[in-house]
């Protein structure tokens, strides 16, 4: 069964953290290295996706005991799957397998499951994270013009995991803990490109797309300034399946972003919060029964499609979920009346009540003389000033 079908008539549950589950077994630097590394030139140690190749069997059994719960949705291991993650390992030659191993071991236990009870079916998320670089904010405090990594270097790098998570067989691509919306508009645009590659050789191939932006604190914007709105009128254009918050915050704290979302997405909308925020020590408070409270807010309000866990929940929380979900309708898409829906920071929606709208063309070097000549010159700064000018008018 498709998952736009099942979507239709139900809540679907996806899992909970994985690096939570994995911390349980007490992994040393061995563990990660396995045979095949154990003469590997750096630490691997906390290297996760590496343990698709060198402890499989503990993979399998994280999916499994989620699936065993009542997932109908499971993450593939790939969190950190780019070559741009990977280099902090000086592994990114391993990519591709990396990703296509934790892509074909997910979707073998997917598929027990789902024989064992074909009225539920079971589905495969390739998840694919926000990397280690943005590319809109610099890293250096002292040369705010400075970037670490660029659009195209980003699209060459989701391209290549997001081909082989594809190929080793998910059913759902998932762009997650998003923190910079242009490093999630590169993952977009190599996803559009590859199904545009991939419908030359078959027509009808398409892979449903779903994002989820995190929300950093409580300014209730993402990491790059955005408000849940603006984020979503950014990446709307990616024909997503579902639009959605995840990470740093608790449920409590995520509600008024998400029924923001929730008003203005013709789209469906997921939400996957942490268990609280960490304490002291790193840990995550929140029992199972106080989240499950939490998220049934969200389900009484019909704001969501799509419920899972994010860092600190486990399996008896995703179980709670599970329950309190079944009592509940998903999430009806609103009637969105077709509008010009812009975004920096904030939101930009023309409607006729605005009436005239004047855009400031001063800050553009056919518009202007005096911009023209300060950007040839590479006086930056003074160009600045003459859009700050704008601005201000």
């Amino acid at each position: 069964m498709n998952i736009k079908d099942v979507l239709k008539e139900r809540i679907l549950i996806l899992d909970g953290a994985m690096g939570t589950m994995i911390q349980k077994y007490k992994l040393e630097e061995e563990d990660y290295r396995g045979e095949r590394f154990k003469d590997w030139k750096s630490p691997l140690k906390g290297n996760n996706d590496l343990l698709s190749l060198t402890r499989p069997d503990i993979i399998k059994a994280i999916h499994a005991e989620y699936l065993s719960i009542g997932c109908d949705i499971i993450e593939t291991n790939t969190f950190s799957g780019t070559t741009v993650a990977m280099a902090d390992y000086h592994m990114e030659e391993l990519v591709y397998e990396l990703n296509y191993e934790s892509a074909k071991i997910a979707k073998e236990v997917a598929l027990e499951f789902t024989r064992q009870n074909p009225s539920k079916p079971r589905f495969v998320a390739g998840s694919i994270g926000p990397t280690t670089k943005l590319s809109s904010l610099s890293p250096d405090v002292n040369n705010p013009g400075f970037r670490a990594i660029d659009f195209d270097e980003l699209v060459l790098a989701f391209t290549e995991q997001i081909t082989a998570l594809i190929e080793g067989g998910v059913d759902v691509l998932l762009v997650e803990t998003v923190t910079d919306t242009l490093n999630c508009k590169a993952a977009i645009f190599a996803i559009q490109s590859i199904i545009e590659e991939k419908k030359k050789i078959n027509p009808d191939f398409d892979i449903p797309v779903m994002v989820s932006g995190t929300i950093t604190d409580q300014s209730g914007r993402t990491l790059t300034g955005q408000t849940s709105e603006a984020f979503y009128n950014s990446v709307s254009h990616g024909n997503l399946l579902s639009i959605g918050l995840n990470c740093a915050l608790g449920a409590r704290a995520m509600k008024p972003y998400l029924a923001e979302l929730s008003r203005v997405a013709d789209c469906l909308v997921s939400v996957y919060p942490n268990a609280g925020l960490p304490n002291e020590m790193g840990q995550y408070d929140e029992s199972p029964e106080y989240m499950a409270s939490q998220v049934e807010e969200f389900l009484q309000e019909g704001y969501v499609n799509i419920l899972g866990g994010c860092c600190g929940t486990s399996p008896d929380h995703i179980a709670a979920f599970v329950n309190v979900a079944a009592k509940y309708k998903p999430r009806v898409k609103p009637e969105i009346a077709p509008q010009l829906r812009l975004s920096g920071l904030e939101p930009m929606t023309l409607t006729k009540e605005l009436g005239f709208v004047n855009v400031g063309e001063r800050t553009n070097v056919t518009g202007s003389a005096k911009f023209l000549k300060l950007i040839k010159e590479n006086k930056f700064e003074d160009a600045l000033s003459v859009a700050l000018n704008q601005v201000e008018g």
